[in-house]
């Protein structure tokens, strides 16, 4: 911040009984008119707030799968009950960071954003979408009795960058209105989360995760959650919150609603592929016929 020349009066030497008092308040009134005066590039909207809404959630997702599966299982203290609460309150902050990424988007072409709401969108997603499902994987490879840690941390690396070149891509290309190139972060982190949660052999949860990071840098398009489609990946995130919760205060059947919803998002994120690449099939082959007869003519 550049400091401006106090003038002669504030310059002088302070008189008995108020001068230093009168010297504070044009220091303050300087300041003031300094920050008034900051760019609009550093002052943050409605949806940059809610962006890093989604970075906090990124962090303490972190913070509970350390404190409450990991450092307790390195000590010898964990029990079932402690790591599942911990490991629900972390995939529970994911699917949180999920909807402020979801509203910030909302936000922003409804009010407006600030000149760095793009770059706060990329960093933040890194965190929540990035960093703390590789670590949840991670940390699985550490505690399960089938897993291999050096292996999980490979393919934990590979999320993380997957989730770094997707985000690098989105920044320096540009694609046709309402589709993404490649899988959304938030839906690939919360497919690695969910295939850890499924609690399938190691190999093949490795090679789903390994999967989903090629997903996530592919060419395959995905529509963007706009309008009706927004609306129902709010609600699939509200029913996996539910199935986490009754996993967590053991409700009759509660494990096995988790392992449902874990197996559709699986399922889901296999299915959309599918049908995004059999569109664009059809789409090239009937442009091909068209030009076809077009030559024909």
């Amino acid at each position: 911040m550049t400091v401006l020349e106090p003038d002669t009066q504030s310059s002088a030497p302070p008189a008995p009984g108020g001068s230093t008092a009168a010297s504070s308040s044009s220091w303050v009134s300087e300041l003031e008119h300094e920050v008034g005066d900051l760019p609009l590039s550093t002052r943050l909207s409605i949806a940059d707030a809610l962006t890093l809404g989604n970075a906090i959630c990124g962090f303490m997702a972190v913070y509970f799968t350390t404190t409450g599966v990991l450092v307790p299982h390195l000590m010898g203290t964990s029990d079932g009950a402690m790591s599942k609460h911990s490991a629900a309150n972390a995939v529970t902050l994911m699917l949180l960071a999920s909807v402020f990424d979801l509203f910030d988007g909302l936000v922003a072409r409804k009010l407006r954003s600030s000149a760095m709401g793009a770059e706060l969108d990329n960093l933040s997603d890194l965190i929540s979408f990035g960093l703390a499902p590789a670590y949840f994987v991670v940390v699985w490879g550490l505690i399960s009795d089938d897993a291999h840690g050096k292996v999980a941390a490979l393919a934990a690396v590979m999320v993380v960058l997957a989730v770094v070149l997707r985000l690098a891509r989105f920044s320096c290309t540009t694609l046709r209105d309402g589709v993404f190139q490649g899988m959304p972060s938030p839906f690939g982190a919360m497919t690695v989360v969910s295939l850890v949660l499924l609690e399938l052999p190691f190999i093949p949860t490795v090679i789903g995760i390994v999967g989903v990071a090629w997903l996530m840098v592919s060419r395959v398009e995905y529509p963007k959650p706009r309008g009706r489609l927004a609306l129902i990946t709010f609600g699939w995130t509200l029913v996996s919150m539910a199935c986490l919760a009754a996993w967590t205060l053991g409700v009759p059947g509660g494990h096995a609603l988790l392992q449902a919803g874990c197996a559709l998002q699986c399922i889901a994120a296999g299915v959309i592929p599918c049908f995004a690449t059999t569109r664009r099939v059809n789409t090239i082959r009937a442009n091909r016929r068209e030009a076809r007869a077009g030559v024909a003519r």
